[in-house]
């Protein structure tokens, strides 16, 4: 079984809105498994996700697929590999 890419994003939670995570992917900003993926490309379960947003870069692989998530749910679809930040403005500033 797989799962659009645009689709998978929303119903994970990983991208609130499909139209938000196809615009996403549809700049390259998103690749599966090393290969820049499009919206409309398939994701299956043991892909690993590499989105790029503006200061953040997400690694995240794929654990399961299902169609539909309460909120409780959408964090079982994925587990995050890495979280790396351009600049990190979550560490206060030191003199």
């Amino acid at each position: 079984m797989s799962m659009r890419l645009d689709k998978f994003l929303k119903v994970s939670r990983i991208i609130k809105r499909r139209s938000v995570a196809k615009e996403i992917a549809d700049k390259g900003r998103i690749q599966i498994n090393g290969k820049v993926a499009k919206s409309s490309s398939n994701v299956n379960v043991d892909d690993e996700l590499i989105i790029g947003f503006g200061n953040k870069t997400l690694t995240v692989k794929v654990t399961q697929l299902i169609e539909t998530t309460k909120k409780n749910d959408a964090e079982l679809m994925y587990d995050i590999v890495s979280e790396d930040y351009k600049t990190d403005y979550r560490q206060p500033f030191s003199d």
